[in-house]
């Protein structure tokens, strides 16, 4: 089996833009997050928007991708304790040792907590209790913060594989092989009008909350991205049709995006229902036409065996354990020193990255009991000395 470059390339660079969201967000104007910067601009909402839309799905879908490869090689209950050990541990360590200074910033900025790193820690893992409002989370005691996507994804996975027996069965496999016909004008829009339909059903009852619970418009969407990339597989007509489709898909999604972009900038509150109606379309075909320009483009472009890979491969789960943290602690030390709206957001962006290479590299990497911590194998790859037969990527995500 060939491994799906393009589909380990398309996992890196999809947490990278993960990190650059996230500080893109100490910036933008109006959107809350845990901290934010002298130095907002209105502007950044709309590339910001550009990007939200179709983000997590995207990363979702490629973990389901990651179900389909290891269900090749493994038994249901191997594949549902291997994917809780690695899903679940990385969230235990990082609630415990990595997250905690982002409450603890967080805390300080809002003025609910009180200085001194050592006795927050002592009182976070506690559970408190906290003022109202102290960080996001506080009700809780403690947070998972950014590391949501492990329980959401720990869920999705041990669902799916519960209902693997049924795919496979004759019924389940004429069903996929209906899914995997789809083509043209069909692959663009039919699989964006469940995600319509999500919307339309749960969006305004339940409020995304990345808490777990009650998070049912949320579950609904990424659960439904997570199995079409389960569905997606490798399969070689529907993977060739995405990349045939790219160079129309692409001007689609703009055109979407577009039209939902004027929908909520101009259109009253008052306007017609069916108008609104068009926007939200609008909203979930570019969501899902996004991700089709992203598949397309990148199965053309990114499916080879390039130097760097193997390395990042590797490296994606700790930056991604890491970065928030990083970038909290960055900001929070670098934000009172006045160094302007260019200089400032550039320092926080390199702090993060530079922490996240430095920790990976010489601390996590090489060392055998931290690796399992951050979502890695017991013992660091070594360099091959043949050319090791290819495979199809596995990872975590």
């Amino acid at each position: 089996m060939n491994r799906r470059y393009d589909i380990d390339a398309l996992r890196v660079l999809a947490f990278g833009l993960l990190i650059l969201y996230h500080a893109g967000m100490l910036y933008v104007a109006d959107w809350d997050f845990h901290l934010k910067s002298s130095h907002t601009a209105g502007w950044l909402q709309y590339p910001m928007l550009f990007l939200n839309r179709w983000r997590m799905e995207l990363l979702f879908l490629i973990s389901g991708l990651a179900v389909n490869f290891m269900r090749r090689r493994g038994s249901l209950p191997g594949m549902a304790g291997k994917r809780s050990l690695r899903l679940l541990l990385p969230l235990a360590f990082g609630m415990a040792v990595v997250v905690p200074i982002q409450p603890y910033v967080q805390g300080l900025a809002n003025h609910l907590v009180q200085p001194g790193f050592g006795r927050f820690l002592l009182r976070y893992w506690s559970g408190g209790p906290w003022p109202p409002g102290a960080f996001t989370g506080w009700q809780f005691g403690v947070t998972w913060n950014h590391l949501w996507y492990l329980p959401y994804l720990w869920v999705y996975t041990l669902l799916l594989l519960a209902l693997l027996p049924a795919l496979e069965s004759r019924v389940g496999q004429r069903l996929r092989a209906a899914c995997l016909k789809l083509r043209g004008a069909a692959l663009l829009l039919v699989p964006a009008v469940p995600l319509f339909a999500w919307d339309r059903l749960l969006a305004a009852r339940y409020p995304v909350t990345g808490a777990l619970l009650d998070d049912w418009y949320a579950h609904a969407i990424y659960a439904t991205v997570f199995l079409y990339g389960y569905l997606l597989g490798t399969d070689t007509g529907l993977w060739n049709e995405l990349a045939r489709l790219r160079r129309a898909s692409l001007p689609f999604a703009l055109a979407c995006f577009g039209v939902y972009l004027a929908g909520i900038r101009l259109l009253p509150d008052t306007a017609p229902a069916l108008l609104w109606e068009a926007v939200h379309a609008a909203r979930y075909a570019y969501l899902w036409v996004a991700i089709v320009v992203v598949l397309g483009w990148g199965h053309a472009w990114l499916n080879r065996p390039f130097r760097w890979l193997p390395y990042a491969r590797e490296a994606v789960y700790p930056w991604y354990v890491l970065h928030q943290s990083l970038l909290l602690f960055a900001a929070w030390q670098l934000m009172p020193l006045g160094l302007g709206p260019v200089l400032e957001p550039l320092s926080v962006l390199l702090a993060t990255m530079l922490g996240c290479a430095l920790l990976h590299h010489v601390v996590i990497r090489p060392n055998r009991w931290l690796r399992p911590l951050f979502g890695l194998e017991g013992a660091p790859a070594r360099r091959p000395t043949r050319p090791a037969v290819p495979v199809l990527s596995d990872d975590v995500a």
